[in-house]
């Protein structure tokens, strides 16, 4: 039997599944779900190697599109709305790709379905460096990850996947699978198919991840897509500006 995502569900309704991004956890959506649980039942994950779902040596999108397809069977869901943030973004992709009958609409925060160049060495040099050993607090973790990481948000961001087992300070993300799997991590879909459902890209105005140049695959891709650009967010739209990324979810799936 396949492991399953650790998952959170909330609301009542039509079913949503909230995918956060790399580093991330699903309590990094809790705004979105919160929102969106007044008209739907939501659905939020943990990817693998992430939060408290399990650690696997394996992490390309085809096996990460398929824990999202073994939730929703444990859950009876037959089809969803999926959104997704980042590379949570592209595993959304890949399941409407791949299953599209599993997903009813797709939503796709500041992410595009190309290959980025590796971007986050620091980042992974800086998480495998921590010696737990000698980290005591949340502070010490701070200091050790600032030798790295420049961006306090960043750090404060990375840094709320400490936590305490046993006494001792710990960090939920397998950083040794992610590091192993990073190439692939930064891949895009490899397949031939194109997914024909309503499509939402949210793209953050400050942010270079969706790029005028991508148009051509995205529509290649998602011929049914369409976009909307919030100001005044970067990559962490959602975060940045919450009521204006909800608005534009909510009004999409009014639709």
């Amino acid at each position: 039997m396949a492991k399953l995502l650790n998952y959170q569900q909330s609301g009542s309704g039509k079913d949503i599944i909230l995918i956060h991004g790399l580093f991330g956890r699903l309590e990094n959506l809790n705004m979105v779900a919160k929102a969106l649980a007044e008209n739907f039942r939501v659905t939020s994950v943990d990817v693998r190697n992430h939060g408290n779902s399990f650690h696997h040596s394996v992490m390309n999108y085809p096996a990460m599109a398929q824990d999202i397809a073994d939730v929703m069977q444990h859950l009876a869901i037959n089809s969803a709305v999926v959104l997704g943030h980042s590379m949570g973004g592209k595993i959304a992709m890949e399941l409407a790709l791949t299953t599209p009958e599993l997903v009813e609409k797709l939503i796709v925060a500041d992410i595009a379905p190309v290959e980025y160049p590796p971007h986050h060495s620091q980042i992974i040099a800086g998480l495998k460096s921590l010696d737990f050993s000698v980290i005591m607090q949340r502070k010490d973790a701070d200091k050790q990850l600032a030798k790295y990481v420049d961006d306090v948000g960043v750090r404060q961001f990375l840094l709320r996947n400490l936590s305490t087992e046993n006494g001792q300070l710990t960090f939920k993300c397998s950083i040794d699978n992610i590091a192993k799997n990073y190439p692939q991590i930064m891949k895009t879909y490899q397949g031939s198919n194109s997914y024909q459902g309503p499509t939402l890209f949210i793209k953050g105005a400050n942010s270079d991840y969706i790029l005028p140049e991508h148009r051509t695959e995205i529509l290649r891709l998602f011929p049914q897509s369409r976009a909307r650009v919030i100001q005044g967010a970067g990559h962490w739209l959602h975060a940045e500006k919450t009521i204006a990324f909800n608005r534009s979810v909510e009004g999409f799936l009014a639709n």
